[in-house]
């Protein structure tokens, strides 16, 4: 009986554990890293959002030299923005004419929780906020964009 057993193939306990080892190093790798992707993937439908509504304040103050009196509501009409975006997130317009920042709130609709937060600031151009800045940088410790 003896002899059956030493003949038998297998793994012994060290290589299960190596082997174990070497995949919980891969996750703690690429679990993160994808968290961050989803992260950016929801932010775009922001970012989308926001476009849209800036592009029907433009045309506004294209046509009429104003938009003291358009309102959001009037934007979203113009903007034809999808039922899933109008239910994932609130969106502000925020100062003067024409405005100044564009914020996207998340609602409790949202895939990724509520009270997430995406603006595009008119003077520097460029979107900030959940999914974009997301990371620290090591060598700064300032937030990053990828």
């Amino acid at each position: 009986m003896l002899r059956k057993l030493k003949n038998q193939k297998g793994f012994t306990l060290i290589e299960v554990l190596v082997v174990v080892i070497i995949v919980a190093i891969l996750a703690a790798i690429a679990v993160p890293r994808y968290l961050r992707y989803v992260e950016k993937s929801r932010s775009t439908e922001a970012q989308t959002a926001i476009t849209t509504i800036r592009k029907a304040y433009d045309i506004q103050m294209q046509s009429t030299g104003t938009t003291a009196h358009y309102t959001i509501e009037d934007a979203m009409k113009e903007a034809s923005l999808g039922e899933s975006t109008k239910k994932n997130w609130n969106i502000q317009v925020i100062g003067g004419n024409p405005p100044k920042q564009y914020i996207a709130t998340s609602t409790a609709e949202f895939a990724g929780g509520e009270g997430k937060q995406v603006w595009y600031d008119v003077d520097d151009a460029q979107f900030h906020g959940y999914g974009i800045d997301t990371w620290t940088d090591p060598d700064t410790g300032g937030m990053q964009a990828d």
